[in-house]
């Protein structure tokens, strides 16, 4: 019911996006840009192509000015003019496209970005748990032989509790997730990492390792992210920012005020659409691997805003 009441306000969204944006910032999210098919990717993540990617980036670039992490700051400061509303690009689990594929075309038409990663996945060293399970889905959907006992719907409910359930079912499949990850490489590595930095793209934390964070306690939640903040401040990468992985649907201010109080950051980051956060500090990106264009996605997100306002509920309030 609530797509089809987004798709009906969308068709009358047909001004200037720049006019009709209801922010004065634009937060695009992204994980991964590939024209191959990634089979740790393909059934969790609905990733775009280069060609839809380039398309986006065109779109944005003519309502929006694209900004680095340092003007993004100073814009809220007062201390940055845009000529147009700004937009900061951003990607999420640091895989190994960013390299490859995203900031070549960054470098060409001169957008910065951040990826935020997972310190435990970097060199490869383990696989995150839904990647994992796209692994096994792909396995068990090319099975010759269909009856591999296993359900997909189940497999696809293992959270990050349980996901040690995962290797066992990669055992009795025969999927070697360390192979995986020796030949496929899917992750950035560290020389990587500091390559791209040197290049001028920011890389900064996204917790430890990938949890969702409503699922955890309060100490759990600082624990996890103190650790990815801690990997990111040794390695001299971006130290004073942080993106929830998944959602930060359902975390509440304690959170919030306890982080803050012992990093020094500047902003927070969720993925919940054009919101503003009761916790100011705290803003919200836009998921763009909807399967729609950057135009379809931003119509359908400032009309909800739109409609959300009407009910006074357009701000996530943390209590």
């Amino acid at each position: 019911m609530k797509s089809k009441v987004i798709d009906f306000l969308a068709v009358f969204e047909k001004e200037n996006i720049e006019k009709s944006f209801p922010l004065d910032y634009c937060l695009p999210v992204y994980h991964c840009v590939s024209d191959e098919n990634l089979p740790h990717l393909n059934h969790i993540i609905n990733y775009k192509n280069v060609k839809q990617f380039e398309n986006d980036l065109d779109f944005f670039s003519k309502y929006f000015q694209f900004v680095n992490w340092e003007e993004f700051k100073d814009y809220f400061r007062g201390n940055f003019k845009a000529k147009k509303k700004i937009a900061l690009l951003t990607f999420d689990d640091g895989f190994r496209e960013f390299y490859d594929i995203v900031a070549p075309i960054l470098e060409r038409k001169g957008i910065y970005a951040i990826n935020f990663v997972n310190p435990a996945f970097i060199d490869n060293k383990d696989l995150m748990f839904r990647c994992k399970t796209s692994l096994i889905v792909d396995s068990i959907k090319k099975s010759t032989t269909k009856n591999t006992g296993i359900s997909l719907e189940k497999v696809l409910k293992i959270n990050y509790q349980n996901k040690s359930k995962l290797n066992q079912i990669a055992e009795k499949l025969e999927i070697d997730f360390g192979k995986y990850l020796k030949e496929q490489k899917p992750y950035l590595d560290s020389d990587q990492l500091k390559e791209l930095t040197t290049k001028g793209f920011g890389i900064s934390a996204h917790s430890w390792d990938h949890p969702l964070y409503c699922e955890m306690s309060l100490e759990d939640q600082i624990r996890n992210t103190v650790k990815s903040l801690n990997y990111i401040k040794e390695n001299k990468f971006l130290d004073d920012s942080f993106a929830f992985p998944f959602t930060d649907f359902g975390v509440k201010k304690d959170f919030f005020e306890g982080l803050f109080k012992i990093e020094p950051l500047s902003y927070s980051f969720g993925c919940a659409g054009i919101k503003t956060d009761s916790f100011n500090k705290n803003l919200q990106r836009i998921p763009m691997e909807t399967g729609e264009s950057a135009s379809q996605t931003l119509r359908k997100e400032i009309a909800y805003f739109k409609f959300k306002k009407l009910l006074n509920k357009n701000t996530i309030i943390r209590k």
